[in-house]
């Protein structure tokens, strides 16, 4: 595909020019051809790398020591740039610097057309490219500072030595965490007052004729504002744009899920089908079902019934944990027969939305449950419906009174507000994971419900998978651990069409149910 109608030859100069610098404000869209797969697969990647920074920045104190190491690792993973000064010696295997570059740059304006769609999705959004902005800003030596500061047209001098000396009384008295030995050690820049106001405004900066004296270690504050403001600026004309991009009909279901795509694990039927029992639900409810799943086994076991957006939910859920298609259809016709529904009426409205879960009606495409991001972003619930994330959708007021009720401690309970105020929802679920299960800290980010029911049977089992009902012959074992890679590839192959074809003709059938 082409980004642009202008002509690839003459952008190449200036692509060549923009990747021969560590960083860049975005400014330019890239303009060469690229495959529908490298297209994917820049975007997949790009979104993985921006999940890392949000958990990354909940988890530890920004930019410290192991802020800076864990995101140098995911980085490097996934060939994204990382400590320039290192990088600009060319690698001896593996993409190059200027590939790496190439890659930030286009898989960031691939992000810009699904994430420009709504308030939410662009807020998101913004706040984690800002996030990698200054990770990657903080790492440039100060003469690439500098540098970048010039050719993005931000014309911060600095001060002159002498300047300097004759105003350090001033600089030391008014800006924070600076000294007289440090004074003379940094830069200062003198900035018009206007482009400095976050710093005005705490009173860290010497202001005089109208510009503000800014320390080198505070500069970070003015370019993360200029970046903020021109990245806000351009999803808002991405926006305007985007239905000419969605008529094009091999991007508009990819550009459609990337939004709330799941990049983890595959939580399919097939690998973990026999591994629980009916009997067993209740009890697993309440100790390794995360707090949306219990929320709707409560309520099936309370009203025996679920509307459709929680059947489908909870339905793929217990689907993934290990419930056959006849352990299912007897699970929900046990239930609902409960209540108002008798068994002619479930075999007749009921039962072919199930058997269409596994794979057994319409297109028979064998269904996977819910992931974190489609649950947060998708079908949000109405008056009537218990289906969504408890931490996104619910008032925090009854979140409160439910964690109380599932014997949550407070201060527990005011850590997972806190998140869930700062529209931290996985990490709000995975601390709740971490109060539930008494463990200090997770070994894991949470993605996905099915994750957390695996993770806690680890965790309550010491380590250990939840066992099987039946012991499968060792060869069997065996066999499937040597298909697993083989599947995971030739997922991965077919994640493009499997994706925009499975969606689209679930969500229509049960738009139609």
């Amino acid at each position: 595909m082409q980004f642009s109608g202008r002509r690839l030859k003459a952008s190449s100069n200036s692509q060549a020019e923009l990747y021969g610098h560590a960083l860049q404000f975005y400014g330019q869209p890239p303009l060469e051809n690229i495959a529908l797969s490298e297209f994917e697969t820049f975007a997949v990647e790009r979104l993985k790398l921006l999940k890392t920074v949000e958990n990354v920045g909940v988890s530890y104190v920004k930019l410290s020591e192991q802020y800076t190491k864990k995101l140098d690792g995911e980085c490097k993973a996934l060939n994204f740039p990382y400590r320039p000064e290192a990088d600009d010696r060319k690698p001896q295997s593996g993409p190059n610097e200027y590939e790496k570059r190439r890659k930030d740059h286009i898989s960031h304006f691939i992000l810009r057309l699904a994430y420009c769609q709504t308030e939410d999705l662009r807020r998101w959004f913004i706040q984690q490219e800002v996030d990698l902005f200054r990770y990657r800003f903080s790492d440039l030596p100060p003469k690439q500072k500098l540098d970048f500061l010039h050719r993005n047209n931000l014309q911060y001098d600095t001060i002159s030595v002498e300047e300097r000396k004759s105003l350090l009384d001033k600089l030391v008295n008014s800006s924070y965490a600076v000294s007289g030995i440090t004074v003379e050690d940094q830069d200062f820049y003198k900035v018009p007052f206007q482009d400095a106001l976050d710093l005005v405004r705490t009173r860290r900066v010497y202001l005089k004729a109208g510009y503000a004296y800014i320390p080198h270690q505070d500069i970070v504050t003015i370019v993360l504002n200029d970046f903020r403001t021109r990245l806000s600026k351009a999803l808002a004309l991405t926006a305007r744009s985007l239905p000419a991009v969605l008529s094009d009909e091999r991007l508009q279901p990819l550009l459609n899920h990337l939004s709330h795509a799941y990049v983890g694990q595959d939580y399919s039927i097939q690998k973990n089908v026999g591994k629980i029992s009916l009997e067993q639900i209740d009890s697993l409810s309440g100790k390794s079902f995360p707090l949306c799943m219990r929320q709707l086994h409560q309520t099936l076991r309370e009203s025996h019934h679920l509307r459709h957006g929680g059947r489908m939910q909870y339905g793929l859920f217990l689907k993934g944990i290990g419930l056959s298609l006849e352990q299912a259809l007897q699970f929900w016709r046990s239930e609902f027969i409960r209540g108002k529904v008798d068994a002619d009426k479930f075999d007749k409205a009921y039962a072919y939305g199930i058997r269409h879960m596994f794979g057994k009606e319409g297109k028979r495409a064998d269904y996977t449950p819910y992931s974190c991001m489609k649950v947060i972003l998708s079908n949000a619930p109405s008056q009537g419906d218990h289906h969504g994330c408890p931490f996104r959708h619910s008032d925090p007021e009854l979140l409160k009174q439910k964690l109380q009720f599932y014997k949550v401690s407070p201060s527990g309970i005011s850590q997972i507000l806190e998140l869930v105020k700062g529209m931290h929802y996985q990490l709000a679920c995975q601390k709740y994971f971490e109060l539930t299960h008494n463990i200090e800290e997770a070994s894991f980010s949470l993605n996905h419900p099915n994750q957390y029911f695996i993770e806690s049977q680890r965790v309550l089992g010491g380590g250990k998978d939840i066992k099987r009902e039946t012991d499968a012959p060792q060869r069997s074992q065996d066999s499937a651990a040597g298909r697993g890679s083989g599947s995971a590839r030739e997922a991965a192959a077919n994640a493009s069409q499997g994706l925009a074809e499975m969606t689209e003709e679930l969500d229509s059938f049960f738009q139609d149910a």
